[in-house]
């Protein structure tokens, strides 16, 4: 399995709120969330996302309330990973539910700038930045959490 896209860059402590605003929340439809996703924080998101692009973060990425929403709006909206230098757990656990590979590394998070071109290895956790000639290494996904992942999601790969 493996990522490559456009990066668009955040920083620390993004929260559910500004990943999907809670006026939003009154749908659980992907194409509407996708549409709203980072709305508050990068109005013209929605816009400029496609399909693989890349989401980098700081620390702490996806704090705040627990809504499963917030993961599923980056990933409607195109997104095909997220790195940070870490996440809120709660943000972590449904992101891997619903089949958003997210990877931890500083270093990463760090190094890597707006619209750099990345190509992710979820197998290896090797992240390498194809725009400034640097590699980058996170933690690798077990076999398991790869096969919820590449089963889109949990609930999909329990049906298997």
């Amino acid at each position: 399995m493996q990522a490559n896209g456009t990066v668009f860059v955040y920083g620390d402590n993004v929260d559910t709120d500004v990943i999907i605003p809670a006026r939003y929340l009154n749908s659980s439809d992907p194409k509407h969330l996708a549409a709203h996703c980072m709305e508050d924080l990068d109005a013209s998101f929605a816009k400029r996302v496609h399909a693989g692009d890349i989401i980098v973060g700081g620390s702490n990425f996806g704090c705040g309330s627990s809504r499963e929403h917030a993961p599923l709006a980056i990933k409607s909206s195109g997104i095909s990973c997220v790195i940070a230098k870490s996440f809120a757990r709660i943000f972590y656990r449904n992101s891997i539910n619903i089949g958003l590979p997210i990877l931890e590394c500083a270093q990463a998070a760090e190094s890597i700038r707006q619209g750099d071109e990345i190509a992710v290895n979820f197998e290896s956790g090797v992240i390498t930045n194809q725009t400034r000639g640097e590699t980058y290494q996170a933690e690798p996904f077990p076999e398991f959490i790869r096969q919820i992942i590449g089963s889109d999601g949990l609930l999909n790969s329990l049906s298997k």
